[in-house]
């Protein structure tokens, strides 16, 4: 592989190993299983990105565009104490609420915020 072409790829990929993680986790709902699970999901990956790629090349699909982690990324409260809180409380209640859902509902949600 070419060591530019692998660069990239860890810089593009790297970032998104914790939503990864998080969104195995909230699937299979056991820590080691989740890290097969995303160590798994890295072919997936190099295929995403490959085929991410080959789009801007050939320019075939002017719809499709890459995620933009200044776009699409975390949102964060900011310095506000109150707001941190509630932040923490609603993310708790969060995944209480997501545990209590059938898998495939769960699939749907959990995509919505990674």
């Amino acid at each position: 592989m070419d060591p530019s072409a692998l660069a990239r790829f860890e810089e593009m990929v790297l970032p998104h190993l914790d939503a990864a993680y998080t969104l195995a986790r909230h699937f299979v709902r056991n820590d080691h299983d989740a890290e097969d699970v995303v160590q798994d999901a890295w072919l997936l990956t190099i295929v995403r990105h490959t085929c991410y790629s080959w789009l801007r090349r050939q320019k075939a699909n002017a719809r499709a565009i890459e995620f933009d982690e200044t776009l699409h990324g975390e949102i964060r409260a900011g310095e506000d104490p109150e707001a941190e809180m509630l932040r923490g409380a609603l993310e708790e209640a969060l995944n209480q609420a997501l545990d209590e859902l059938p898998v495939e509902f769960r699939e749907v949600v959990i995509n919505l915020f990674v």
